[in-house]
């Protein structure tokens, strides 16, 4: 069973920078799709990122050319790095993986192709 582990998030000011963190346990992430996702309250959660089992990767237009999806194999884990933060990135963000390591096209970007879930950490970035 895949297990999926967030870290990373915090509290930074506008224009700061992070690096989130999703460890994977159960399986190697070398044979997963994966993505990110963020939520805030009230809100339905939004696709934010997206790493294809070969490699390719996929982001939000509100976050491209600042947000970066990477992958180490040998660490098992995914990881997405934030820069030129601002406040509307403010969110719990999410890893996680669908069921199918081969999702493409416009499914990658669907929360309910997705069945495995972290739990999430809270990015906050202040004005």
């Amino acid at each position: 069973q895949l297990q999926l582990v967030e870290s990373g998030g915090g509290l930074v000011q506008a224009g700061g920078s992070l690096r989130l963190s999703c460890a994977a346990s159960g399986r190697t992430v070398s044979s997963l799709a994966m993505g990110w996702f963020r939520q805030t309250a009230g809100k339905e959660r939004e696709f934010v990122s997206f790493i294809a089992w070969s490699g390719g990767t996929t982001y939000a237009d509100s976050v491209k050319g600042r947000f970066t999806i990477s992958r180490d194999n040998a660490k098992n884990r995914v990881f997405l790095q934030m820069n030129s933060l601002k406040p509307e990135d403010t969110a719990t963000y999410y890893c996680a993986a669908p069921r199918d390591p081969f999702l493409s096209g416009p499914y990658l970007v669907d929360d309910t192709r997705y069945t495995y879930w972290g739990q999430g950490t809270q990015v906050t970035v202040s004005s």
